[in-house]
């Protein structure tokens, strides 16, 4: 084998078809465009959403309210969850491994649904002022990490 004999495989390449090249070609005169209308005349091109004239879905439809592109977006895990979670020290890491996050760089707030029977030190980003009153009831502390 050598470059000179290389060549595509077997049906793996096509001939583009050779519009406008007489009748005997099957796409000669109008190259198949049809006959007049908006679409058969050269450098024609919609505009993306065009409905032929009618307004577009994209401009039928009702927009209302506002989206604020700076909300911070919080996992939210109660204390029930963490209570049944083994060891002293809960962060991230330990949060992913028992499946309540999926990343480790997510945004954790701890609600204080439930109890928790030790004490323990629970890393988060924020803590709602009833889970942050059990966890130090209980002898445990409340670690704020990260920018909350």
């Amino acid at each position: 084998m050598n470059l000179s004999n290389l060549h595509p495989s077997e049906g793996s390449r096509k001939q583009d078809k050779r519009r406008g090249r007489g009748p005997g070609s099957g796409q000669g005169k109008t190259a198949g465009r049809g006959h007049k209308g908006q679409k058969s005349i050269a450098g024609f091109s919609q505009k993306r959403g065009f409905e032929g004239g009618q307004m577009p879905l994209h401009r039928r439809l009702p927009k209302r309210g506002f989206t604020n592109i700076f909300k911070i977006e919080y996992t939210e895990i109660n204390l029930v969850e963490i209570a049944e979670m083994a060891g002293k020290e809960i962060g991230p890491k330990e949060l992913r491994a028992a499946g309540l996050i999926k990343k480790e760089t997510e945004r954790v707030k701890i609600l204080g649904r439930g109890e928790i029977p030790s004490s323990k030190t629970i890393q988060a980003h924020k803590f709602s002022r009833s889970a942050q009153e059990k966890i130090e009831k209980a002898g445990g502390r409340a670690v704020i990490i990260g920018n909350p």
